[in-house]
């Protein structure tokens, strides 16, 4: 019989083990902004250990918006990312191969904040007023549809570029009237500028309702790196699963990830993203599933309200291809 000595051993398992490390794929995927309540699972699955259980090294870094995020998936620069479902549906007009694998929002979350000492509570109310956001902000991009709908005269609106990290700031010191931005964002909104003193315009109160924030690959992640999209979809929705589950120990280790992150702040931030995902579609086919006759009424509404000067397909803007069905837990809180 062979006998192994137990330094010996350990040597092996020391090698067989730094052999694995260097097996895992280099996967980079890029938020749509600085980290918030809304990208939570994406530490959730580092900290457990899903992406690595897939052979992924997953790096996640921070960029200015939906239409950065097309940029970098189109060029290269990330394998994968978040970004809305409009803005990757209007980037299929121009030329993009990205396209949404699986969605994060179940329901809509395109909104304006304003302050209650002078609120922008009708889409009227834009008109004179000056407005912040990154030029691939999603509420800026699809402003052209949202006005078209709403009857907004969009020559009597004046957009101003702003860091998407500045635009909280920005609104406090009343230096711009208004801001696009998420509704999940409200609770980061209301701790610079007071409790009940922030007014939100819900696009989808005005019926511009439609998918919204997804993870999207472009057409070279998907042809070279269809196993590595997959895995990493399903690990990511294991992580939002987990949050869904446990918000207070997923928020636990979102603050060991990112010691930076206001606790009180973000659990809220969190708590209203994970409201757009209790839904019924999600718990019948599974977190992150993708509707077909939903996503090409979101196509048609784009369409139909942006004014592109071609018009987008339905099937050139999703793949479910990728998708493996993760159940939501039993109870979500």
């Amino acid at each position: 019989m062979l006998r192994i000595s137990s330094l010996a051993l350990a040597a092996l398992v020391a090698v067989t083990g730094s052999a694995s490390a260097q097996t895992l794929e280099k996967f980079n995927f890029a938020l749509n902004w600085f980290p918030v309540g809304d990208h939570a699972a994406y530490w959730v699955a580092l900290e457990k250990g899903y992406y690595k259980a897939k052979g992924l090294d997953v790096t996640l870094e921070n960029s200015k918006g939906s239409g950065d995020v097309i940029a970098k998936l189109d060029t290269g620069r990330a394998d994968a990312g978040v970004a809305d479902s409009a803005v990757v549906i209007a980037a299929s007009t121009r030329g993009s191969t990205v396209k949404s694998v699986g969605m994060i929002w179940d329901n809509t979350a395109l909104n304006f904040f304003s302050l209650k000492s002078s609120p922008l509570a009708k889409p009227k109310d834009l008109e004179g007023k000056n407005l912040g956001a990154p030029p691939g902000d999603s509420q800026r991009q699809m402003f052209p549809g949202f006005a078209k709908l709403t009857g907004i005269d969009t020559s009597k609106v004046t957009w101003v570029n702003i860091e998407p990290a500045a635009k909280i700031a920005a609104l406090a010191e009343k230096r711009l009237d208004g801001v696009g931005d998420a509704t999940t964002g409200l609770p980061l909104y209301e701790k610079a500028s007071g409790k009940g003193n922030i007014v939100m315009m819900q696009w989808s109160d005005y019926g511009f309702d439609l998918y919204s924030l997804s993870i999207a690959a472009s057409a070279k992640t998907m042809k070279e790196r269809p196993k590595a999209l997959k895995d990493f979809l399903e690990a990511s929705y294991m992580g939002w699963r987990d949050v869904m589950a446990d918000p207070a120990a997923a928020m636990a280790i979102f603050k060991k990830r990112v010691p930076e992150i206001d606790v009180e702040v973000l659990t809220e931030n969190m708590a209203m993203g994970l409201a757009l995902m209790n839904t019924e579609r999600y718990a019948k086919n599974g977190i992150g599933w993708i509707e077909e006759k939903k996503m090409c009424n979101s196509v048609d509404l784009v369409n139909t309200y942006m004014g592109l000067t071609k018009k987008a397909e339905c099937k050139d803007v999703y793949s479910m291809e990728f998708y493996t069905k993760v159940e939501m837990p039993k109870k979500t809180n």
